[in-house]
């Protein structure tokens, strides 16, 4: 029978005053039980301290902090892994990123639930996990795994929330809340988290700040400079994408009209306009609203070359279409929504055997696609 959560991979010991793991070893109190990671040699009811590890107990140890930050032992439980690993913070922190950094989400996510039951007031972490969960979301954005990313985006707020929260403010929360503010077209808070992270970085030396921070510094500065010249706090500008992405295009585009007559010169709005226009399959309407976008400043986006593409293959222009998403692919090589589209326009020219190994390459940088697997499916190459 397979274990239903983590906590059921341990179990608890009580040793003998006597015990001892090694003539070093970390101090432990035989009248609180020990959280020891089984073997999956162990058989139920099956014990012997002299096979009992260090890794065992630190394994049982960091599965505590993971799942079971309240346990009645926490301190105590807390004080044994500093006293064994007095780097430990630092070892897991850089382990975790580096599992994030590889896209080897669940084990990240287990490093950040051990860090936080192992620090909790450590808002480093606190804003370390809310990096995480917005790069997860990003991730599975790429792979079309929409409401999936929705999930992690909201995991990632509830953490930059406790970030931003933080006592003494800690500054890269509100750049990096800036950025996740702006993905979510969320102008506004977007401009506020950006300016809060230049005014606490104000009176800072160039040599305290050093070459990251004066990036970031100016980066924020540049955010704010662009959504003001764009005027995208504007109210018909916010609720454009609102209802839009609510389902209520028709109101949506009204909206964006209304903003766009105002500020002709924002490649977003073009966007935003092309975006409606292109869910109610006006594809004539959105390419226009697409190619203008390209020719405004910051326009020449993947996502506008993948978006144009879509409405191109409707309208049955698959060359110019080809040439959109190639352009798309050389900025995002991995993107899974362009090379789906590029194997729906292989379909569209008659070409099954190169349509499937689009597909392919889809499920090989995400497994779970089950569009790209159902439509792999279907052909018979």
């Amino acid at each position: 029978m397979n274990p239903t959560s983590p906590l059921d991979t341990i179990y608890y010991i009580n040793l003998p005053e006597n015990f001892s793991l090694s003539k070093n070893a970390m101090h432990i109190d035989p009248t609180i039980p020990l959280p020891v990671q089984q073997k999956d040699s162990d058989a139920p009811g099956t014990f012997d301290p002299k096979e009992l590890t260090p890794e065992q107990i630190l394994s049982g140890l960091l599965t505590i902090m993971a799942y079971d930050p309240k346990n009645e032992h926490i301190l105590y439980y807390r004080t044994l892994l500093k006293e064994a690993r007095p780097n430990l913070q630092k070892e897991l922190t850089e382990a975790a990123i580096l599992k994030a950094k590889n896209e080897d989400f669940d084990l990240a996510e287990e490093i950040f639930s051990a860090l936080r039951g192992y620090d909790p007031e450590d808002m480093v972490t606190v804003l370390n996990t809310a990096l995480f969960f917005d790069q997860r979301a990003d991730a599975y954005r790429r792979q079309g795994l929409t409401d999936d990313a929705d999930a992690y985006d909201e995991d990632a707020l509830v953490y930059y929330r406790d970030a931003l929260d933080a006592e003494p403010p800690l500054p890269d929360a509100f750049f990096n809340a800036g950025f996740y503010f702006l993905k979510k077209h969320n102008y506004r808070e977007a401009k506020s988290n950006f300016e809060t992270y230049i005014a606490l970085t104000c009176d800072m030396k160039d040599e305290d700040l050093g070459e990251n921070g004066i990036y970031k510094k100016n980066r924020a500065q540049e955010m704010v400079n662009n959504i003001s010249n764009r005027n995208m706090e504007d109210d018909h500008f916010v609720a454009a994408y609102d209802l839009i992405s609510r389902g209520e295009e028709e109101k949506g585009l009204q909206e964006i009209r209304k903003f766009i007559s105002k500020n002709p010169n924002v490649w977003n709005a073009w966007f935003m306009l092309g975006w409606g226009m292109r869910r109610l399959e006006n594809f004539e309407a959105a390419k226009q609203a697409f190619e203008k976008a390209l020719t405004l400043e910051g326009g020449k986006t993947s996502d506008t070359y993948n978006e144009l593409a879509i409405c191109l293959i409707e309208l049955n222009d698959l060359e110019g279409a080809r040439n959109c998403l190639n352009t798309a692919l050389k900025s995002e090589p991995e993107n899974t929504k362009i090379i789906s589209n590029l194997g729906y326009l292989a379909l569209k020219e008659g070409n099954p055997a190169q349509a499937a190994a689009y597909f392919q390459t889809v499920l090989e940088y995400n497994p779970d696609d089950k569009i790209a697997a159902a439509e792999l499916a279907q052909l018979d190459v």
